[in-house]
């Protein structure tokens, strides 16, 4: 992969100082030109509302673990709190890392994981966090807009299965919409990229089974 993937990487001079997040606006670029564009060596159609979107990312020097298990990513929408003075110093963070427009959802890597893993680990990572990052959808399934710019609605959203592999070992892949098998036969396809080993790595899947 390393002449289809020219990947960002976390400045040496994070884990030298006491900054322990750094904005990282060069994986947003790596993103647009890789993933969302169609033109792009690692095209995914699924992340095509995202050309509308303003994400920032942020490479993290600080650990984190949540029940034991190893966060690598964590996918966040934009949310301030409604306190005036908590709101006000909540903005200001945010153009400071990422300028004058404010993104609507902050995606958040662990730095020294995505300094040393393979490239096709730190795809799977940074697609796993997109996909959390998804358009809202209507009563009927279609795509919101909003109706004052135009640009699509965002929220955050969940895994297509979750599941217990108790109850796929004695039931089979069963669900009601389907999706269990959809993944069962994605597994055993070949993969379109590559193979990675991200398991658990996810903070925003670990946050809404805490919820």
């Amino acid at each position: 992969m390393s002449d289809l993937v020219h990947r960002p990487v976390p400045p040496e001079t994070l884990f030298d100082t006491s900054k322990y997040f750094v904005p990282a606006p060069e994986v947003w670029h790596w993103v647009c030109d890789q993933i969302i564009s169609e033109q792009g060596q690692l095209y995914n159609p699924d992340h095509a509302h995202l050309e509308h979107a303003q994400i920032g990312f942020l490479w993290a020097a600080v650990d984190n673990s949540r029940k034991g298990r190893k966060v690598l990513g964590m996918a966040e929408e934009l949310q301030f709190r409604c306190g005036k003075w908590q709101k006000a110093r909540q903005e200001m963070q945010m153009h400071e890392w990422f300028g004058d427009i404010l993104p609507d959802f902050v995606i958040t890597l662990d730095a020294r994981y995505c300094d040393s893993c393979a490239d096709a680990d730190f795809c799977a990572l940074v697609e796993h966090e997109l996909y959390h990052c998804a358009q809202q959808r209507d009563p009927f399934g279609a795509p919101k807009f909003s109706r004052t710019t135009g640009r699509p609605m965002f929220e955050l959203k969940g895994h297509d299965v979750e599941e217990f592999v108790g109850v796929v070992r004695r039931y089979g892949a069963i669900s009601p919409d389907g999706k269990l098998q959809e993944l069962v036969e994605a597994a055993n396809s070949k993969p379109e990229v590559s193979r990675a080993n991200i398991s658990a790595a996810c903070g925003t899947c670990q946050m809404k089974l805490a919820s």
